[in-house]
């Protein structure tokens, strides 16, 4: 699974970060900060270097699914305590009027590139890493609360992903990865960009797959994940959601099983159309073909958003995003 092993190096490297740390990694040729290790400052040489490997082997991952994506010369630079005053807040290097140049490179060139210093192995100085590590311990629940979210984000993804390569829908895969791959040039923040990772999914399933195809792909993403079982389908999935941070809550509209309000919803709005893949995915997990839904009818309220899961009646519309209906 693309997005398990993504998210395994980003922890992994976000683990050998630091606060106070002098450290960080850059592009040998244009100075930008590469995705994920951008913003990231780490306490020695070696714990840099070690960053710099997984950074890599992170751009890897994701080139596996689009070859466009930049390749990187990752180097460590020391940023001694006047540059880090010059820099902390100032925009990304390559970054101008709030956009990012993403310049991009042959893999003949990327080939000859190497880490200006080689990555140590099993024994590197972890002393900044392990101190940032007790700090992690000692943050409140709602770090804990993101992390579940990124590793739901993630996890739905990544079935995603694997649904639509089974079905040789490679184009939109690529889109995916691409939009993903934008959003992550310029936003630092993983729980902000896992969130926009399942938008961009969302957004491409429904401009570039008909209902019907919609509705089988996501059927098979959702055989893909653990299984999961409820009296209550619904609120299973809508339990689950709020579990993870991708809503705060929910209600269901008196004498009615498949209308509800959910409250702090996690997606935002695009072009009109809201994002509903995780609620479709995970209640796909616990229903039985027979009984899923093949359309999702959304409407504003004033906490949030009120959903309808319903059939068509020969008529599907979007279950990856829905049309706002006012």
């Amino acid at each position: 699974m693309i997005g398990t092993t993504l998210l395994d190096i980003s922890d992994h490297i976000e683990s050998l970060a630091s606060e106070t740390g002098e450290y960080t990694l850059v592009c040998a040729r244009y100075g930008d900060r590469p995705v994920p290790a951008a913003g990231l400052r780490f306490e020695s040489r070696p714990t840099a270097r070690a960053a710099a490997r997984a950074t890599e082997q992170y751009r890897a991952a994701l080139r596996q699914y689009d070859p466009q994506v930049p390749f990187y010369d990752v180097i460590v630079r020391h940023e001694h305590a006047a540059d880090r005053a010059e820099t902390d807040g100032a925009p990304d290097a390559g970054t101008t009027d709030g956009s990012h140049d993403v310049r991009r490179f042959s893999p003949d060139d990327a080939a000859r590139w190497t880490l200006s210093d080689p990555v140590v192995g099993s024994g590197d100085d972890r002393s900044g890493a392990d101190s940032h590590r007790v700090r992690d311990r000692d943050c409140n629940r709602d770090r804990n609360h993101d992390r579940d979210r990124v590793q739901f984000c993630h996890d739905a993804a990544a079935a995603v992903f694997e649904a639509l390569s089974a079905a040789d829908h490679d184009a939109v895969e690529s889109a995916v990865i691409r939009a993903y791959f934008t959003l992550a040039e310029r936003i630092g923040d993983p729980d902000d960009l896992c969130v926009c990772l399942l938008e961009a999914t969302a957004s491409e399933l429904d401009r570039r797959l008909a209902p019907p195809e919609q509705a089988a792909v996501l059927a098979d993403a959702a055989a893909r994940l653990p299984e999961a079982t409820s009296d209550d389908p619904i609120a299973g999935a809508l339990d689950r959601l709020a579990a993870v941070g991708v809503l705060d809550r929910y209600t269901r509209r008196p004498g009615t099983a498949t209308t509800v309000r959910v409250s702090g919803y996690a997606l935002t709005p695009r072009d009109g159309r809201l994002p509903t893949l995780p609620v479709v995915l995970e209640l796909f997990r616990r229903t039985l073909p027979a009984d899923r839904p093949d359309t999702v009818r959304v409407a504003p309220v004033d906490d949030g958003w009120r959903l309808r899961l319903a059939s068509a009646a020969g008529d599907p519309g979007g279950l990856a995003s829905a049309a706002i209906r006012r």
